[in-house]
């Protein structure tokens, strides 16, 4: 009894721990320590985000950071979130990494600012010759955290990755999207109406595009409307994080491909295959 009930709370532990690492809320979260997030340890209660935006991802976070954002910056995210790109449907994307390809299927129904600001930034080639700055594989299968666009400058130290975020070229500015997370619905009924998106805040009720094995999401920091550049893949299952991160699309090819990608491995390219007549700007 007292065995079962150790091992009980040391598998409680873990999962803490790997939560906490996955908050990618800013960019620092995604730094080495953290793995998926950019405010690693900041973001571990939001599972991947970004330390600054999107680094904050430690081991149980998955964040993005946004440095320049408040709650201010959160509110106009929210009013103004139809000027930002969107994904009327879906798309598809062909990663080259290690040589090799990964597909992944993007859902712009019900994820359409998140997937519709991922597909422009593949278009723009934010995401060619940057590095996976964030892989955590143990103690047991986390997240592959990448996209922060500091990663393809040589002389940008690792310490610092997980910081960094979309700088529009116009205007200068850093590009940050609004957490956007969808409930669950029953799609196989006929006439059914889905549910309204949810925008700016996380839900404690299930999403309808959960953290399942070989998903892709954004990293965030610990302000819901952080996210910018910087994504995580799922290694695992990660229900943990069901309603706290955006998750926008899946793998469909290359999974054993995403599954050894370790830290400092490069996305080679990244191109829009099908579907780019869907984003809208």
């Amino acid at each position: 009894m007292k065995v079962s009930s150790f091992n009980t709370n040391l598998n409680l532990i873990v999962v803490l721990c790997l939560i906490t690492v996955i908050g990618l809320s800013g960019c620092q979260q995604l730094n080495a320590t953290s793995g998926v997030d950019n405010n690693t340890q900041e973001t571990a209660t939001s599972a991947v985000d970004n330390s600054n935006s999107e680094d904050n991802l430690s081991s149980g976070e998955t964040n993005s950071n946004g440095k320049e954002s408040n709650n201010q910056d959160n509110i106009s995210l929210n009013n103004n979130s139809m000027n930002l790109p969107r994904l009327e449907g879906n798309a598809t994307v062909v990663m080259k990494i290690n040589g090799q390809s990964v597909t992944i299927e993007l859902d712009g129904n019900n994820a359409p600012i998140t997937a519709g600001n991922f597909v422009d930034l593949v278009q723009q080639g934010v995401y060619n010759g940057s590095m996976f700055h964030r892989v955590i594989k143990e103690p047991q299968p986390f997240v592959a955290q990448g996209g922060d666009p500091q990663s393809k400058d040589p002389s940008v130290p690792v310490t610092a990755l997980g910081t960094g975020s979309y700088v529009d070229p116009t205007t200068k500015t850093s590009r940050y999207i609004p957490l956007e997370i969808r409930p669950e619905y029953d799609e196989t009924k006929e006439g059914v109406t889905p549910p309204e998106i949810i925008y700016g805040q996380t839900i404690t009720t299930a999403p309808e595009l959960k953290h399942d094995y070989g998903v892709i999401a954004m990293a965030r920091s610990q302000m819901p409307d952080s996210a910018s550049a910087q994504f995580y893949f799922t290694l695992a299952e990660l229900p943990f994080l069901d309603g706290n991160y955006a998750v926008f699309g899946r793998v469909t090819e290359g999974m054993d491909v995403v599954t050894n990608i370790n830290q400092g491995d490069r996305i080679e390219s990244a191109e829009v295959i099908s579907g780019a007549e869907n984003l809208k700007k």
